[in-house]
């Protein structure tokens, strides 16, 4: 019979057993890391306002949409910062560029940038 108690006393918790491949720190410590990071919040951020804006103009609920919009404005200069950060630290050319300005102003296009725009660089940081 096992005895359940000592059982239990022996084991190491699962936190000690698991292992991250790519700590945080490491993980965006590359400028495009931090910038694909950044897109991703920046694109969810704005689809957040079809949640808000209908609060605001059909339930007379403003609020949601102010705090949306805050963290979005900040989010979207964030991302242009990160995006002139990453421009010249990569040289991408000026077509490059302008396309991933372009995405961050179109609803999902920050999503199709993140796959399309660069998703070969983007592992070569964590290596």
């Amino acid at each position: 019979m096992v005895n359940h108690y000592t059982h239990a006393q022996n084991m190491e918790p699962f936190y000690k057993k698991t292992q991250i491949k790519y700590p945080l720190q490491i993980m965006f410590k590359h400028s495009l890391n931090r910038f694909r990071l950044v897109a991703f919040l920046e694109g969810c951020s704005f689809l957040l306002f079809a949640i808000t804006m209908p609060l605001k103009y059909m339930m007379g609920m403003p609020r949601p949409n102010y705090i949306v919009g805050m963290v979005h404005g900040f989010l979207f200069l964030l991302y242009i910062v990160l995006l002139l950060q990453v421009s010249t630290e990569y040289k991408w050319p000026i077509k490059k560029i302008f396309l991933a300005f372009i995405a961050s102003l179109i609803p999902f296009g920050t999503f199709y940038a993140n796959k399309k725009l660069y998703p070969a660089e983007a592992d070569d940081g964590l290596n």
